[in-house]
């Protein structure tokens, strides 16, 4: 057993984002298909001799490392474990933005309890792994299953699909959304009509949006123009509350002219939709 393990942390995309209710506890009921990236952080674990010491290379920057979600996930699953374990020194390349509706932070924790469940050789299923998952956050658990699914309920209720496997512009416009104050928003759409899983990708792609985009686009101008600039070269959609945006294209070079012409101040970059997770490859390769 290597001492030292490199993982991708992918990327998703929400598809599409329909708020279809809002519960008693004030969680708002979802319907939205995850589909992967081939682009994210790369995260490095490393054991060492100090018994169940866990701890970052280095610090992330206004992220004190009790709220960091690999740290909680490290945490979590060595509980679970209920014995010693080695101490692990975890070092993250980071390239996803924080904040962006990507889920850099739900792949860091899925990525964090795929990795230290196979280092640690502690044998949990991914139902397991999945349920732990889903106390760090409604979207790890998607990110540990790995592949693409439709999602209910707040996220965490999962159904495997295959959309088709794209090519995208995900482009980050200068702002960083608050969550939260897009769902306490009055004028938020929740009443959406539900859908069946099959007909998600089925006839006029038009019917399906995110919910989120109308609230988003009136607080953050830096969106709506992003938005509408992307617009011009086809369907242009929010991912999860954003920041991010995304445009779809059938190849690698038409998403890269689009991307060459984007205006100044805008990051982001170009990659590919998958449906098994980049990170389910890899610990594949491994066994």
């Amino acid at each position: 057993m290597s001492l030292s393990l490199t993982l991708p942390s992918p990327a998703k995309l929400n598809l599409f984002l329909h708020i279809v209710g809002r519960r008693d506890d004030g969680y708002h009921e979802l319907q939205t298909v995850f589909q992967f990236l081939d682009y994210g952080d790369d995260i490095t674990f490393t054991l060492t001799g100090e018994q169940t010491d866990i701890r970052l290379a280095q610090p992330v920057p206004g992220v004190p490392d009790d709220d960091n979600l690999i740290i909680r996930a490290a945490r979590a699953l060595a509980a679970h474990s209920r014995r010693p374990l080695p101490g692990v020194v975890i070092d993250i390349e980071k390239r996803l933005p924080m904040g962006g509706g990507l889920g850099g932070g739900s792949s860091n924790a899925a990525t964090t309890l795929l990795g230290l469940n196979h280092l640690w050789q502690l044998g949990l299923s991914l139902d397991q792994l999945a349920e732990i998952g889903l106390g760090l956050g409604a979207d790890v658990p998607v990110f540990v299953r790995g592949h693409a699914a439709f999602g209910e309920g707040v996220g965490e209720r999962l159904t495997p699909v295959d959309p088709p496997e794209d090519w995208f512009l995900v482009l980050k416009p200068a702002c960083n959304i608050n969550t939260g104050k897009i769902f306490s928003e009055e004028g938020l759409t929740r009443d959406t009509p539900k859908i069946k899983i099959a007909p998600a990708f089925e006839g006029d792609a038009s019917r399906y949006r995110n919910d989120c985009e109308d609230v988003v686009r009136k607080l953050y101008p830096e969106v709506h123009q992003s938005l509408e600039w992307l617009s011009q070269f086809g369907p242009a959609r929010l991912t999860g509350t954003g920041a991010c945006i995304f445009g779809r294209f059938p190849t690698e070079s038409a998403a890269r002219i689009i991307w060459e012409s984007k205006p100044s101040g805008i990051t982001g970059f170009v990659a590919k939709g998958v449906n098994i997770s980049p990170l389910h490859k890899k610990l594949t390769e491994l066994k």
